[in-house]
């Protein structure tokens, strides 16, 4: 089934392809400038730092309705070895296998494709299993350390979590910001919590998956007006799922990733986040979030840290 003239339409709106250049893999990490990177680091006031990541172990959030996206295999491949001998000093080793994508993590800009293409109008075929991502892949990011802004929807709405059904909209969007009382601007990275995380973090991993708040169609749009750098949320499918159009799968990621070239983020913890932005009555930060450089990875795992 083709996409709709619809989301041609929004696609259209919001393509940023060619606009740093035929060359470019990065997208919308070019609005990440010094200038803006100086700025963030203004927010910090009291140095309370707030990690936004998962914890990695085999019991994590998969249940196995992505396919081969599995939770971290933790073994040990040494426990105190003698390497150079007896009695000299003693070494611990271990090793991981796991999806990319398994926990808190960024999509990279390859993660999807749409009508053939990968963003910048780079051929899908150019992501293989010998070359894995050739373009755009994770390896590519540029330092991910910006302003980030929390736009707690679910709190701006007066509730725990939102209901599974809900698209967050731009007027959720622009509600949580004014209930925040922050401006969004060039080269910041958003943060919209819907408070889904909640269901994870109790135990029912299979109802934090589905069906899940997230994303409208319409989003993408508000943030490439505000030149938004990238985004992050607290679910599973980082959009609404099952869709909001019948039928029409995985719609902002493919307007987001591919048309926009925006990075974006899924399964991260901002409960802490949300709790201490209300205390401390103000919702932006200085936020590192780095991905780990897979080479030609369509992912990455990462440890976020909002610094206020």
């Amino acid at each position: 089934m083709s996409l709709p003239a619809e989301f041609h339409d929004i696609a259209k709106r919001v393509n940023n392809w060619g606009r740093w250049g035929e060359t470019d893999e990065i997208g919308t990490l070019n609005l990440i400038t010094g200038t803006v990177v100086r700025d963030a680091a203004a927010q910090v006031r009291r140095g309370l730092r707030i990690p936004l990541a998962l914890p990695l172990h085999q019991d994590g959030l998969q249940t196995g309705m992505i396919p081969g996206r599995v939770n971290p295999l933790h073994t040990m491949v040494q426990i105190n070895q003698e390497l150079f001998g007896p009695g000299t000093v003693a070494t611990s080793d271990d090793a991981v296998t796991m999806g990319l994508q398994a926990a808190t993590h960024w999509d990279a800009l390859t993660h999807v494709s749409h009508s053939g293409r990968i963003y910048n109008g780079r051929p899908a075929g150019t992501i293989t299993a010998h070359t894995r991502a050739r373009f755009s892949g994770i390896d590519k990011a540029t330092p991910v350390i910006s302003r980030g802004v929390l736009l707690d929807v679910a709190r701006a709405k007066g509730v725990e979590r939102l209901p599974g059904d809900h698209a967050v909209t731009p007027e959720d969007l622009d509600e949580a910001a004014e209930f925040g009382g922050v401006t969004v601007r060039a080269g910041d990275i958003v943060l919209v919590r819907t408070g889904q995380m909640q269901l994870c973090l109790g135990g029912d991993k299979h109802g934090y998956g589905y069906p899940s708040p997230g994303l409208s169609v319409r989003t993408p749009e508000w943030f490439h007006a505000r030149d938004v750098a990238a985004v992050a949320n607290d679910t599973l499918t980082f959009e609404i799922f099952p869709p909001e159009i019948e039928n029409l799968w995985l719609p902002v990621h493919a307007l987001d990733l591919v048309e926009m070239g925006m990075l974006q983020g899924q399964n991260w913890n901002l409960e802490t986040l949300s709790t201490a932005c209300a205390q401390e009555q103000r919702y932006a930060f200085l936020l590192s979030a780095m991905p780990e450089p897979f080479v030609g990875g369509t992912g990455t795992p990462v440890a976020p840290v909002a610094v206020l």
